[in-house]
Formats: structure tokens, C-alpha cells, sequence
């Protein structure tokens, strides 16, 4: 059974609802800030890339967390488990969503599909990664459903593990649109490789969490293995590595602790966690919640805004690198207020906006539908009189 405490864990969806403001922030300052006030030796500047930093690993580990947890949560488990096709649905519609926002109309309507549109992002890779997850999920449910677990960090750990050798593989001969999934040659910001191994570590959170749910004191444990596992993999991840590469002779683990990032922001992910479990009493805030519920609507809305989806008409096309941190820094706060308040005016007017679009579709189906049967009409008319001509002459 599960316990009354982690019916919800308010914790995550505020974890949720602080990713998607910093990735707001981030994107916004990133794009726009002038390059000459980018001085790694500024504190300020310096202590906030490290932040926008830990933001994508936040974001994709939660993700599998929370997908997990609602996966194994289900009191059907097995392939008749409802999240499965939730889940299904899900990674798909984001990767759709993830395509739409890089399609440009007025390219569309010179018959153009420019190569920005084949790009991989952060949903993408979400979407491919609850995909994973589930792929993964049936596989140890046709093997040994006690295998789950071990899959899921084996996945994760591979994916770290073997990094420094297939980011240097030439995927120059596959078509660009698969090509980008695992190599960033073409421009893509996110590859299913490594960032999902953020997800399937995430979902192995999610199952040891569910597996101690009923220990006495389960959060003040979960703060202390996070802090340790935190702190290790950012203080002492490199020195191990270091010594298995002595130890076994092993180029790879010379080549990790060369650009041990991936470990070292997993130990970012780790001291959130932390964090937001400590002051989980204070994360019931209705509003972070509501936040946090509706992060795919903020990126968004925060696509089209930033980076003009559709049009090309936004504001990284007119203000691409020009902003100093005077006009940045709040420019940035405000662009969070609009995205967030967008997306809950969306939210809570949900179902009248699609009913709205579904009437709409419905009339234009329609007026299209009459127009086709006027032309037909009109044409059927000047075939039979063509005829008549024919005829005659």
C-alpha cells in the first residue's frame, strides 16, 4: 500500500517549477546578453552559469522520476499497466511538439523546410527518454520485473560511462534528422546521449523511493543519501575515476575525469534534491504547484516568445546578443512573469480554449466543405457546356 506521505510528493513538482523558471532566465540571458559582459572572472556571472547549468539535469532527471513514479504507483502493473500507453501518448506528443515549435510557416508556404527544423531539444529528448523508460520497463516485465531497477541505472551509468567515446563518433553518414538525436555536428542544443541517462537515473531514484516509502522517516534519510551522494560525486567522482584509470590501465576513465561533467551535475541533481526535500513543507505553495504542472505549456509559450516558433518573429531574431545586464536582468524576471502567467491563464481557461478551436475547426471544415461543392458545382457546369460546344460543332 501506498503510505498517506507520498501520495504526492509536492517536493518534485516544485523541483519542477524551479527548473523551468531558471530555464527561462537562462535562455533569455543567454541569447540576448551582450558577449562583452560574458566574464568568467565576474563572481556574479560566473556563480550564475554554474546554476544554469545544473537546470537541463534537474529537469530531465525529475522527468523520469515523476514518470516512473506514476508508472509503478498504478495498481495495475505489467503490460496491462494504464501508464504505459499515458506514457506512450506522451513521449510521442512531445516529440511532435517538439517538431512544431522549430517549423517555420512562411517557409512552409514557399514550399521550404529549413534545417533548423530537424534540430533536437530538450523536449525531444524527454519524450524519447519516457519512450526508453518504458521500452525498459517491458523488457524486465517479459525477463524478471526485479530487473527494472538494474536496467534502469546499468542505462543510466552507460550512457555516462561511454561518453568521451561516442561524442567523437562521425554520424556524418546518417540522414541529419537522425543524425541529430546523437550528435550536436548539425546544431542540436540536447542528444538522447547522454541526457537520457538523466532520465533513467532519475526513474532508479524514483523506484529505490518507492521501494523505502514505508521507512520510518523516509525523507530525512532520502535528504541524507542525497547530501552524501551529492557531495561524493562532485568531490570525489574524478579522484575515482582517476584511480580506476590507474588501476586498469583504461584510457576512458582518464578521458572522463578530463570532462567529468556529467557525474559532477548529477551530484548538482543530488543536492536539490536535498534541498527541495528539506523545505518540502514550505513547496505546498498552490502556486509553485500549479507551476510545476504545467511546465510544458511554459516552454511553450517560452519557444514562441523567445525564439519566434512559426513566424520567426521573436525576440532572439531582434535582440540576439545586444542586451546589457541593466535592461537583462529584469528584462529576464519579466519574461519568466509573462511565460508563467500565459501558461496558467491557458491553464485554467484549458478546456473552453479547445472547445473554442474545436468549433472553430469544425466551421472551417465546413465552409471549406461548401466551397469545394460550389467549385465542383461551378466546374460540373462548365464541363457540361463544353460538351454542348463539342457537340454542336
Amino acid at each position: 500500500m501506498m503510505s498517506k506521505q507520498t501520495k504526492r510528493l509536492y517536493f518534485i513538482d516544485a523541483m519542477r517549477a524551479w527548473a523551468i523558471l531558471m530555464m527561462l532566465q537562462g535562455h533569455f540571458i543567454d541569447g540576448l546578453l551582450d558577449p562583452v559582459f560574458r566574464d568568467p572572472s565576474n563572481t556574479v556571472y560566473s556563480v550564475w552559469k554554474y546554476f544554469r547549468g545544473i537546470t537541463a539535469p534537474v529537469f530531465f532527471t525529475v522527468s523520469g522520476f515523476i514518470f516512473t513514479f506514476l508508472l509503478l504507483r498504478a495498481p495495475n502493473q505489467g503490460i496491462s499497466n494504464p501508464r504505459i500507453r499515458k506514457g506512450v501518448r506522451r513521449g510521442l506528443e512531445l516529440l511532435v511538439i517538439g517538431y512544431l515549435l522549430r517549423t517555420n510557416i512562411f517557409g512552409i508556404l514557399q514550399g521550404k523546410i529549413y534545417p533548423g527544423f530537424y534540430l533536437v531539444d530538450v523536449l525531444h529528448c524527454i519524450g524519447l527518454s519516457l519512450l526508453l523508460i518504458i521500452g525498459l520497463y517491458l523488457l524486465a516485465q517479459r525477463l524478471r520485473a526485479g530487473l527494472f531497477p538494474l536496467l534502469l541505472l546499468t542505462t543510466g551509468l552507460v550512457l555516462f560511462l561511454f561518453e568521451p567515446a561516442y561524442k567523437v563518433w562521425d554520424l556524418s553518414w546518417m540522414p541529419s534528422g537522425i543524425e541529430n538525436y546523437f550528435s550536436k555536428a548539425n546544431g542540436s542544443v540536447f542528444t538522447i546521449i547522454p541526457w537520457a541517462g538523466y532520465a533513467a537515473i532519475g526513474a532508479f531514484l524514483s523506484w529505490i523511493f518507492l521501494k523505502f516509502q514505508n521507512t520510518k522517516r523516509i525523507f530525512l534519510w532520502s535528504i541524507a543519501v542525497s547530501l552524501i551522494s551529492g557531495w561524493w560525486l562532485i568531490a570525489q567522482s574524478s579522484a575515482f575515476f582517476n584511480w580506476l584509470g590507474q588501476a586498469t590501465g583504461l584510457e576512458l576513465f582518464e578521458q572522463i575525469v578530463a570532462n567529468n561533467y556529467l557525474f559532477i551535475r548529477l551530484g548538482d541533481v543530488m543536492l536539490v534534491f536535498a534541498v527541495f526535500i528539506l523545505l518540502r513543507k514550505l513547496m505546498e505553495v498552490r502556486l509553485f504547484l500549479r507551476i510545476g504542472q504545467n511546465t510544458l505549456s511554459i516552454y511553450v509559450i517560452h519557444f514562441i516568445i523567445l525564439y519566434g516558433s512559426f513566424t520567426g518573429m521573436g525576440l532572439y531574431r531582434y535582440l540576439h546578443h545586444d542586451l546589457s545586464p541593466a535592461i537583462a536582468i529584469p528584462g529576464a524576471l519579466l519574461f519568466m512573469i509573462a511565460c508563467t502567467w500565459f501558461a496558467l491563464v491557458y491553464d485554467k481557461h484549458e478546456l473552453a480554449i479547445k472547445s473554442g478551436i474545436g468549433e472553430f475547426s469544425k466551421r472551417a471544415v465546413k465552409e471549406i466543405q461548401a466551397l469545394f461543392q460550389v467549385i465542383a458545382q461551378r466546374l460540373k457546369l462548365v464541363w457540361s457546356k463544353l460538351l454542348q460546344m463539342l457537340g454542336k460543332a
